[in-house]
């Protein structure tokens, strides 16, 4: 995935010249907020991209802890109109994510990737017990009956985490002080080695930064939405 990055928040090139040798761990009793604004390569806003953040000291991040943008202990994918809802979902590993099917037809939900395999056989309703996902990597989903139904559940690592919407944004709260690595992800991130990206949290103002994703082409009736995912689901997802 090639990133290519303007960044907008201050002490950004700072950090990135000094290394990550310097930097330290963030501080758990003070907390900040990053808001970020994400583009593809025309300057039109990225929707549904996933931005994270990881200690840039290497530290593992808090288990237990979620961001105050996170949906939840876990989150729900439901199915309407023969696409799934939302389109990507993210959550922190170990949570438990409900499928529920809310067209009047029945859906076959199933998933062949490394990070998650399962199958909810064919169903309306909500299926009695949720899917728990215990392993970090993307999960790409499909249905045995709607070959053309693709959608994307981002398993991390982290608890401060958020997707952007319609016009690029994505804001995460509630992260203590210090220096985080910055993660981008969407099913269409063009492959390619992934730009380093430092933000430092700090208490007096949210942390800015926009960033440029380049993106593949999206799917048409000539590219269906199938060739994504099976590019996708063997492990081969950015």
């Amino acid at each position: 995935m090639r990133v290519e990055l303007r960044i907008g928040t201050v002490g950004l090139y700072a950090a990135l010249s000094l290394g990550l040798s310097l930097f330290a761990a963030p501080d758990a009793g003070r907390a900040g907020s990053a808001e970020i604004q994400l583009r593809d390569a025309s300057g039109a806003p990225v929707v549904d991209a996933i931005v994270s953040l990881v200690p840039a000291d290497g530290s593992a991040p808090p288990p237990a802890a979620r961001a105050a943008s996170a949906p939840g202990p876990g989150g729900s994918m439901d199915q309407r109109n023969l696409q799934f809802a939302p389109h990507v979902l993210a959550v922190q590993r170990g949570a438990a994510v409900d499928f529920p099917n809310s067209d009047q037809i029945r859906h076959h939900v199933y998933s062949f990737s490394e990070a998650k395999r399962f199958e909810l056989r064919l169903y309306s309703g909500v299926p009695a017990e949720p899917v728990v996902f215990d392993k970090a990597g993307t999960v790409v989903l499909g249905c045995n009956i709607h070959d053309d139904m693709i959608g994307f559940v981002r398993v991390l690592d982290t608890p401060w985490f958020s997707t952007t919407g319609d016009a690029g944004k994505a804001s995460i709260a509630n992260v203590p002080l210090g220096r985080y690595r910055v993660e981008l992800w969407h099913p269409r991130a063009q492959d390619g080695a992934k730009d380093a990206l430092v933000i430092e949290i700090a208490a007096d103002a949210p942390a800015k930064l926009d960033a440029t994703l380049p993106l593949g082409a999206a799917p048409t009736p000539d590219r269906p939405k199938r060739l994504l995912r099976d590019r996708l689901r063997d492990g081969r997802a950015p």
